[in-house]
């Protein structure tokens, strides 16, 4: 026995936890204490995912000890107990008659005995000490507990709080979250005053502390039904879409023309507040005890609204007269924050859609390049390495040729798995016949002792359900506030809600994948099944047998239904029928928002060109008279630090005309010169001699068109606060 699995995989769960935070968020300017809960949240729900196989493949080696004890009690015949002994090196056979035998013993007989390795019961290459996993899921578990019911929700109401002191932004918290509380409590209350009612029960610790964990998990499976029926489907139809050139694009530019109205309209609720704050600002005087609370929100306000509010406050009996209680302020305060939570949400989706619509464009282009050679329309951000491997003739061929076969292969082994999924769920409460195939695998590989099989399945099949259900709370509209981004792009209350979400689900959800492989024998009302450590700690729902005999077995069937109204797609429309625009392939508004969308990605498509042709122009200019005109090259780097943009006095016409084009905002019709329209990347450097192979494309990054592109894009609005707790 040796704990040294558990410790390689809690320290792999630990790096991957740390890395998928840093991909996501961003330490250096959100609050450590997000950060910090937020990363507890996400190790301690993957330790449970990573983990709970381990802990299957320890109880069915303990369930075959004990089946050997059980068939050793009831045999009559004498068995020999081998021991070694270790000085000598000798063996002592000694006789076993009929009497009870501890597991220690058998384990000396089946695993020392010569001649005996048919009846062997193999010990687990990851095989865990008694005692340790128990202590491990009652941290893991009651810390979660704390974390998505208490401390996270209390967090993500105390970032969108207007007030500006601890104990205001605490009160606003609580009263928020009355309602989110307040279902729990319904949900606790009425089990309690159940287990009170029934003749002869009576309360005490250990029976509260169930009803507690019921009423965590009723209300989890109850989130967890509905978001599998959703994701158990579109998880493999959008890997199959994957695989069409044309459908994606369509379904691209159609969610272009959808995202784009709601950027414009997060855009125009920014804009309005900001007007707000502008009478209140006027209104507000200098040493005002108000005015603390006015700069503060000014500080959330972009640089350039900043500056100008600033500079246009008028004299108190000229200005427009403005509510400047502090109730209002608080307000306005609260409506700001979660104005610009909406615009850095759109503009980061926005971005990342623009850059994925853009790649399938390429695709699409090159797929009749006889070269074979991958030429995209603008250059991405590489390093040397990865440009050594992936070079332009592997990314044809996998863009072009392979991609779509891997995706269709994917998606037919999801369907596949998906379909039995939802047979599982619907007969894992038959105990005979095993009908559950999931029971079937687990139970055919424990009878082999294939641990490591065992172990596989488990940990793909959790896996599995995990990204259903998650999936869905991302694409879902309803919960289209939140999101996830690379390239540290998403906000504090995004990371939080994962969080919160993560605590939440994982526990139900593997209680229904214990119930699934028949890990759970008073679910499938077995007496002679062991389990696992994790039920154990999580205890059984008898005390509620309308719950242990009713919503836990039978609600699952209700994920056949769901996946049946997402198949057929009668979500999308009813919604398209009350005149919310879906994605329904030939009808006329989808038709109307693709070529709309079409046109979008265009205008996109002809600024960033734009944008990157001055600044390629610029770096020829640099590389042409940088060098010969000392004055001329300090004057330039003296007006771009000074924010000063100008045309170059002097120089050729060529440099002058750069400059115009490098400081004139770009516009959104297409460029003409010459008679023919610029539409090729390749085509716009080389224009003026440079080799688009070597330009250094080191400042493009993200999501952007580059780092001065992007300054452009966020100036408007600013850049994200650095933490929740800054304005107390």
């Amino acid at each position: 026995m040796t704990v040294a699995p558990l410790v390689v995989e809690i320290s792999f769960i630990f790096l991957l936890a740390a890395y998928l935070l840093h991909k996501y968020g961003n330490w250096t300017s959100h609050h450590v204490l997000v950060t910090v809960a937020v990363f507890v949240a996400w190790y301690f729900s993957f330790t449970v995912i990573f983990i709970l196989p381990l802990d299957v493949s320890t109880t069915s080696y303990r369930q075959c000890l004990r089946d050997q004890v059980s068939t050793i009690t009831n045999s009559s015949a004498a068995i020999p107990l081998v021991t070694s002994a270790t000085e000598t090196g000798n063996t002592t056979i000694l006789p076993l008659l009929n009497v009870n035998v501890t597991q220690t013993a058998l384990r000396r007989v089946y695993e020392v005995a010569p001649g005996n390795n048919e009846k062997m019961c193999h010990i687990p290459w990851s095989h865990i000490p008694a005692g340790v996993l128990p202590s491990l899921w009652r941290v893991v578990y009651w810390t979660s507990q704390a974390l998505t019911w208490l401390i996270l929700p209390m967090m993500q109401s105390f970032s969108t709080a207007g007030d500006f002191t601890v104990g205001g932004k605490l009160r606003t918290a609580v009263v928020e979250n009355a309602i989110y509380y307040g279902t729990y409590l319904l949900i606790f209350g009425i089990l309690l005053i159940y287990v009170a009612a029934q003749p002869g029960m009576y309360l005490d610790g250990s029976k509260l502390k169930v009803i507690c964990i019921t009423a965590s998990n009723t209300w989890g499976l109850f989130l967890l039904v509905l978001l599998l029926g959703y994701g158990l489907v579109e998880v493999p139809r959008i890997c199959w879409n994957k695989s069409k050139r044309g459908h994606m694009l369509n379904y691209l530019y159609f969610k272009a023309a959808k995202l784009s109205t709601e950027k414009c309209e997060a855009e125009e609720k920014v804009d309005d507040l900001l007007e707000k704050m502008q009478q209140v600002s006027n209104t507000v005087p200098i040493g005002h005890p108000l005015r603390r609370c006015v700069e503060i929100i000014l500080e959330k306000c972009p640089e350039e609204k900043k500056n100008s509010i600033r500079r246009r406050r008028q004299p108190l009996e000229e200005s427009p007269g403005a509510d400047v209680s502090e109730r209002n302020i608080v307000r306005i305060h609260q409506q700001i924050i979660r104005a610009l939570q909406a615009y850095y949400r759109t503009q980061c989706q926005w971005n990342m859609l623009i850059e994925e619509t853009f790649d399938w464009e390429d695709v699409a282009r090159n797929e009749i390049n006889p070269e074979r050679t991958f030429k995209p329309t603008f250059m991405p951000q590489r390093s040397s390495l990865l440009r050594a491997l992936y070079t332009p003739t592997v990314e044809w061929y996998w863009k072009c040729l392979v991609r779509s076969w891997v995706f269709r292969t994917l998606a037919i082994v999801l369907a596949t798995f998906s379909a039995i999924v939802v047979w599982s769920e619907m007969t894992f409460f038959t105990r005979s016949p095993t009908l559950s195939l999931f029971a079937v695998f687990v139970d055919l590989a424990r009878r082999n002792y294939d641990y490591i099989a065992i172990e596989m399945v488990s940990t793909l099949t959790i896996a599995y359900l995990c990204i259903c259900a998650y999936y869905t709370v991302f694409k879902v509209r309803v919960l289209n506030y939140y999101y996830l981004a690379p390239h540290h792009q998403t906000d504090e209350y995004s990371l939080i809600f994962c969080g919160m979400l993560l605590c939440r689900l994982t526990p139900p959800l593997c209680l229904n994948f214990l119930g699934l492989i028949h890990l759970d024998s008073h679910v499938i009302k077995e007496k002679e099944i062991m389990e696992t450590a994790f039920t154990e700690i999580m205890g059984h729902m008898d005390v509620i047998s309308i719950i242990s005999d009713g919503f836990n077995i039978y609600f699952p069937i209700l994920i056949f239904l769901l996946c049946l109204a997402t198949y057929f797609r009668c979500g999308s429309r009813v919604l398209h029928m009350l005149g919310f625009e879906q994605f329904l392939g030939e009808d006329e508004m989808t038709v109307d928002l693709i070529e709309e969308g079409k046109g979008i990605i265009k205008r996109e498509k002809s600024r960033k060109k734009r944008y990157e042709e001055g600044e390629a122009r610029r770096r020829q200019y640099q590389m042409r008279f940088g060098n010969q005109s000392g004055t001329c090259g300090n004057h330039t780097d003296v007006d771009r630090d000074n924010g000063r943009r100008g045309m170059m006095r002097s120089g050729s016409d060529e440099s002058a005309r750069a400059e115009l084009l490098r400081d004139v905002e770009p516009v959104d019709y297409t460029e003409e010169r010459g008679g023919r329209v610029v539409d090729n990347f390749t085509e716009s450097y080389s224009s003026f001699g440079l080799d688009p192979l070597k330009i250094d494309m080191s400042e493009s990054r993200g999501y952007g068109f580059g780092k001065d592109f992007d300054k452009q894009m966020y100036s408007r609005v600013g850049h994200p606060p650095g933490g929740i707790f800054d304005d107390v």
